[in-house]
């Protein structure tokens, strides 16, 4: 790469990543040597970039966070990835954010070149978000609990289950999975001994103790997303599991996946474990399957199927009266 501005810019913009990059890489990257990559860095420290280099076998070079740090450069695939995203967290799933998503999208917008603005306008006029309601994490626990995992920090805080009953809890934050419009965060449970997920909007007071431990895995060498998915549709969410009349492939095309583990029996019928946290929720997802089916387990699901099914009945005696000019 022979134009030095487009050069600077580009690893500018590969150094503004998140990580350490090995001078070598960097030249591989960008098609020069390594000798033009620290001349390129030396003028990068003229223009007022806080370059930091680091030496040895893993070392490399990274940009450290600053006060006088000069304005952010994004590619074009970056600028319009923001721009989406935050019109959608403006009306997403966490609380308080809503007003400032909006204000940091007119800024952001008012530099966009006129190539790229039209790009985000497009999607803006062709594309709606369904208006959605239920639980919300708060913005500032979000980025609390985000830089504990991060730091590998114990953190403390009030947990209220789903019968009410408030705990304390001191855990090793893991990871934070988003799962539709709920936020859990997956944590080593120190005073269990054992791997916990909590919802964050039944999470109250979070606290970073300042104690850096060092970071564990999850059992099985599983990842958060997974975990979060295997809680639901386990033993330590609410789970049913239910003999569906009809073929497993129809089953597992109406349930999302991750929420649910479908089991062919024969050709008519298969066996669905599915779970989520609340049995009132569970018989909701379990009623707009589209297909008869029967609860093998557990029974205390009996009573939120017949309150729904009595509802729906209601409802629909009170359209065909309607209907029917009574």
């Amino acid at each position: 790469m022979s134009d030095t501005p487009a050069r600077l810019l580009q690893l500018l913009s590969l150094l503004q990543s998140p990580r350490e990059w090995p001078g070598h890489e960097l030249a591989d990257r960008l098609g020069v040597s390594p000798r033009t990559i620290r001349r390129d860095i030396d003028r990068l420290r003229e223009l007022g970039y806080p370059v930091h280099a680091t030496q040895g076998n893993t070392g490399g070079y990274r940009l450290t966070a600053g006060t006088a740090m000069p304005p952010l450069l994004l590619d074009d695939d970056e600028a319009v990835a923001i721009a989406i995203g935050l019109r959608t967290a403006a009306a997403g799933s966490v609380t308080g954010i809503e007003e400032t998503s909006v204000r940091a999208l007119a800024k952001l917008e008012q530099v966009l070149p006129s190539r790229l603005r039209r790009r985000v306008t497009v999607l803006q006029e062709a594309a709606v978000a369904v208006p959605q309601s239920g639980p919300t994490a708060d913005a500032g626990h979000l980025a609390l609990i985000a830089a504990a995992c991060v730091a590998h920090e114990k953190l403390r805080f009030t947990y209220r289950a789903g019968n009410g009953a408030e705990t304390r809890r001191l855990v090793e934050p893991h990871q934070l999975v988003a799962a539709g419009r709920r936020w859990y965060l997956v944590a080593y449970d120190t005073d269990r001994a054992d791997w916990r997920t909590f919802r964050l909007d039944r999470l109250a007071d979070p606290f970073r103790t300042g104690s850096r431990v060092p970071p564990r895995e999850l059992p099985d060498g599983a990842d958060a997303a997974t975990w979060v998915a295997r809680t639901l549709t386990g033993t330590e969410g609410r789970r049913a599991l239910l003999l569906v009349h009809a073929p497993a492939e129809q089953v597992a095309d109406r349930v999302p996946a991750g929420l649910g583990i479908v089991e062919p029996v024969d050709d008519h019928t298969c066996r669905l474990l599915t779970g989520a946290d609340s049995l009132e929720y569970l018989a909701y997802r379990i009623a707009v399957l589209g297909h008869d089916f029967d609860v093998l387990d557990p029974p205390e699901l009996a009573p939120h199927l017949r309150t729904l099914g009595e509802r729906v009945l209601r409802a629909a005696t009170t359209a065909e009266q309607l209907a029917a000019g009574e």
